[in-house]
């Protein structure tokens, strides 16, 4: 296979992918759900905030793979943020139960071929390296069964009713006027004050 024809097949496949992913991010916008703004006080809404993570290796997802799991917990209920591959529930001791379906995540890197080596090698020319994108299928620990406890287990929340100390001090100290109530967190410059969400609508996203 030559270089063009490796490069058209590569290129082609990853323009395939990216519209299979903007399209599924228009289809969420367009049903109402954002995936990156947090649904606050919504059902949909289980899982403990921060950054899907794969629950094997600890790593965080970056870049779109975030969008793409944050709008699977959401869409899904999810209770964690935590992702695996097949194998690897399988390495683990666990397993996918049957009939889930899985989330597309994606791997973007760049490869120099080796005929392309032997080709800058031979005129002098600097390897042109190849783009590829990789999709892998991941499930949510949810979606398992038979995982160790310390992988199926999600955090806890914090009390309900309680503000974070750390957090506390850092209000008490700065002497902002802070207002709990309503179901949206915002700032009113106005009137100098930030009105953060009540008790029972935060719970409402991580339990």
């Amino acid at each position: 296979m030559s270089r063009n024809d490796r490069s058209r097949r590569t290129g082609t496949d990853g323009a395939n992918l990216y519209d299979e992913i903007t399209s599924k991010i228009i289809a969420e916008l367009e049903v109402g759900r954002v995936p990156w703004v947090q649904p606050w006080g919504t059902p949909a809404a289980k899982a403990p905030l921060g950054l899907p993570k794969n629950a094997s290796t600890g790593r965080s997802y970056s870049g779109i793979n975030i969008l793409l799991l944050w709008g699977a917990v959401v869409q899904h209920g999810f209770p964690g943020q935590g992702w695996l591959t097949f194998r690897q529930a399988f390495s683990l001791g666990g397993n996918v139960r049957k009939g889930e379906r899985g989330t597309t995540v994606v791997y973007a890197d760049r490869f120099v071929p080796e005929d392309e080596k032997k080709r800058a090698r031979e005129t002098g020319e600097v390897a042109q390296a190849i783009p590829f994108l990789k999709r892998f299928t991941v499930f949510n620990t949810a979606q398992c069964e038979g995982l160790p406890d310390d992988i199926a287990v999600t955090i806890p929340p914090p009390p309900p009713g309680l503000i974070e100390p750390q957090v506390e001090a850092l209000i008490t100290a700065t002497g902002i006027d802070f207002r709990i109530g309503g179901d949206k967190a915002f700032y009113v410059p106005a009137h100098d004050y930030v009105r953060y969400l009540n008790s029972q609508t935060v719970s409402a996203t991580v339990h």
